[in-house]
C-alpha cells in the first residue's frame, strides 16, 4: 500500500460516524456547561427578578421582569441567593461576612434588590436615605435633613394592587437633593405612613422606600423592613425585559396576544 493510500485510510477512519453513546455523552457535557455558565453569570453578575406586588408601581408593575446588576455594588452575604420559586429557594448561601467585596456604595435614587434584617425573602424599593440622613415623612411630603423633596404633580392614574383593588392615584416626579428624578404616586397625603416620626439612619444603613407610597411597607416600617445593612444589598435595578398583566405566568404564550405590556419591554429603570 503506497503512502496516499495510507493517508487515505486514515481520513477515512477518522471521518467514521461517533456512536450513540458519544454523541449523548457530548450532549451531556455540552448542557453542563451551559448550566454552569448560567449560574456563575447568575450568581456573579446578572439576575432576573419579578415584580408580584404593587410598591414600585408606576416603575415596576406588577408582572414586570428585570435584570439586576449584581456586581457594581460588590457582594454581600446574601448575594448568591439564586432566588425562590414559589416555596422553593433554588439557592441560599449565606456567606460569613459583615461587609462587601469590591463594587461602590449605592447613590440614593437606586432601585435596590436586598433582604431586610427581619425577613428572609427579597424586597425590591428606592433608596431615599444615606448614612446620617434625617428622613421623615409630613402630611405626604417627604423631608431629607430636614428639606422638603421637591414633588410636581403630572397627573392621575388607577393603580390595582396584587389583590385587585383599584384605586385612583395621583403621579408626581419627585426630585432629589442630588438632583435625579422618578416617579411615585399617592393615594392621598392622609394615609397611615403619611406622618411618620423622624428617621435618623445609622452609619452603614440605608432607608429604602417604594414608588406607590401608600401602598409599600418600607423603611418606614421599622419592624418590617426598618434601616437596611450596606452587607443585605443583592442587587441594582437595571432594565426591563418582559411584562404581562396581572402577573400571568410568562409561559403561557397564548396569554401574550392580549396581557403582554409590549411598550414597558426592553426599557432602563430609574
Amino acid at each position: 500500500m503506497s503512502q496516499s493510500d495510507e493517508k487515505a485510510g486514515k481520513n477515512a477512519k477518522s471521518a467514521q460516524p461517533k456512536s450513540a453513546a458519544g454523541e449523548v455523552w457530548e450532549t451531556f457535557v455540552v448542557i453542563v456547561e451551559a448550566l454552569l455558565i448560567a449560574i456563575v453569570i447568575r450568581c456573579f453578575l446578572f439576575q432576573p427578578f419579578s415584580i408580584p406586588t404593587a410598591s414600585m408601581q408606576q416603575t415596576l408593575m406588577i408582572g414586570d421582569y428585570f435584570i439586576a446588576n449584581k456586581f457594581v455594588w460588590g457582594y454581600g452575604k446574601h448575594s448568591f441567593s439564586l432566588g425562590r420559586y414559589g416555596d422553593f429557594t433554588l439557592l441560599d448561601f449565606e456567606l460569613p461576612i459583615s461587609g462587601r467585596i469590591l463594587g461602590r456604595e449605592p447613590n440614593r435614587g437606586d432601585i435596590a434588590i436586598f433582604r431586610p434584617v427581619p425577613e428572609d425573602i427579597e424586597y425590591i424599593k428606592r433608596v431615599v436615605g444615606m448614612p446620617g440622613d434625617e428622613i421623615q415623612v409630613r402630611e405626604g411630603r417627604l423631608y431629607i435633613n430636614g428639606d422638603i423633596v421637591p414633588r410636581e404633580e403630572i397627573g392621575t392614574a388607577l393603580d390595582t394592587d396584587s389583590n385587585g383593588d383599584t384605586r385612583e392615584v395621583t403621579v408626581y416626579q419627585e426630585t432629589f437633593p442630588n438632583g435625579t428624578t422618578h416617579t411615585i404616586q399617592e393615594i392621598s397625603d392622609n394615609q397611615p405612613l403619611d406622618n411618620t416620626p423622624v428617621y435618623r439612619v445609622p452609619a452603614g444603613h440605608y432607608f429604602m422606600m417604594g414608588d406607590n407610597r401608600d401602598r409599600s411597607a418600607d423603611s418606614r416600617v421599622l419592624s418590617a423592613v426598618g434601616y437596611v445593612p450596606y452587607t443585605n444589598l443583592i442587587a441594582k435595578a437595571e432594565a426591563r425585559f418582559f411584562s404581562i398583566q396581572d402577573n400571568i405566568p410568562p409561559w403561557q404564550i397564548w396569554q401574550w396576544p392580549a396581557n403582554v405590556r409590549w411598550d414597558r419591554m426592553f426599557r432602563s429603570v430609574y
